[in-house]
């Protein structure tokens, strides 16, 4: 069976396995180990005025959920993040699949503003800034922290067998992180969520490094699969030689 290497917050990561065919996972070892760990902060939102949040993730419709009973409109990256904003009462639109797409559509449909990015401590893209800089007045709180963390023994063990692993990778800083931590990358098959993700990957002398045709979880599970379908005909040729 292919180790397949799941780096994602736990949550996230049992959430993306249960999306892959049954018949699939047959021919795959899963191997959870979170290299990433949500941390709520305790803080105060301070909503007077806002006319609108931002939540580039779901961990942060979470976080600003507990802390607030106030529901405005949402504006979201990716239609999970959209999804789980609207189950926690929030009025969420999902507006493209990065920080770029968001940003795009928010300077093109100009909504009430002045608006509010409720973030992680770690993030890209600097939509606050880019918004109240083209005009469109936008501030931003941290909500909730991501703290690394080690590999776990039976991913460093399967690591350590130097036999085909498959690892998705879904955050320039889990990928980089995980480039710290790994050692020889020579039987590595490495999917990045994006060019951004794969970026701290190319210095990686591994086996393969693909990126996904789109940045969400489908094209990733995609990915995968095709990746675990060739080491399984690679195997059965080996056997048949």
């Amino acid at each position: 069976m292919v180790p397949l290497l799941i780096t994602r917050p736990l949550k996230a990561a049992e959430r993306f396995v249960s999306g892959l065919p049954a018949a699939a996972l047959a021919g795959i070892r899963v191997i959870y180990t979170p290299l990433m760990e949500i941390q709520q902060l305790q803080a105060q939102i301070e909503m007077r005025g806002v006319k609108g949040v931002i939540f580039t993730s779901a961990n942060g419709a979470e976080a600003a959920s507990r802390e607030t009973l106030v529901r405005l409109p949402a504006y979201c990256v990716g239609e999970r993040t959209a999804q789980a904003a609207a189950e926690m009462g929030w009025q969420a639109e999902a507006l493209g699949q990065c920080a770029d797409e968001l940003t795009a559509a928010l300077l093109q449909q100009r909504p009430a503003a002045p608006l509010l990015h409720l973030r992680g401590a770690h993030t890209r893209g600097s939509i606050a800034r880019r918004l109240t800089e083209a005009g469109l007045p936008c501030g931003e709180q941290i909500v909730y922290d991501q703290a690394l963390l080690p590999l776990t023994a039976e991913a460093q063990a399967a690591l350590a067998a130097q036999t085909d692993v498959i690892v998705p990778l879904f955050s320039p800083r889990t990928a980089r992180h995980f480039a710290n931590l790994c050692g020889d990358a020579s039987h590595l098959h490495l999917i990045a969520l994006s060019q951004a993700v794969a970026e701290p990957l190319k210095g990686l002398n591994c086996k393969a490094l693909r990126v996904s045709k789109a940045p969400d979880a489908p094209a990733m599970a995609a990915a995968v699969l095709d990746a675990a379908a060739q080491l399984s005909r690679l195997e059965g040729k080996g056997r048949a030689e």
